[in-house]
């Protein structure tokens, strides 16, 4: 289970970072990507993401 939520969280630090590894070079294009792929990956239903689920992917993100 924890490697799911390691993928997971990867994904969504993958899609905010896109080719970049400088934060200088972030615009809205990355936050947007990110925010979709948060959705994706955190959609159980349409329409229904937990919060519980988002702020343990915060942490998960963290520790990469």
């Amino acid at each position: 289970m924890t490697n799911y939520k390691q993928e997971r969280a990867q994904r969504v630090k993958e899609a905010f970072w896109g080719n970049t590894e400088y934060p200088d070079d972030l615009d809205e294009w990355n936050l947007a990507n990110a925010l979709r792929e948060t959705i994706n990956q955190l959609q159980q239903s349409p329409g229904v993401i937990m919060c519980a689920d988002l702020l343990e992917l915060c942490e998960e993100i963290e520790k990469l």
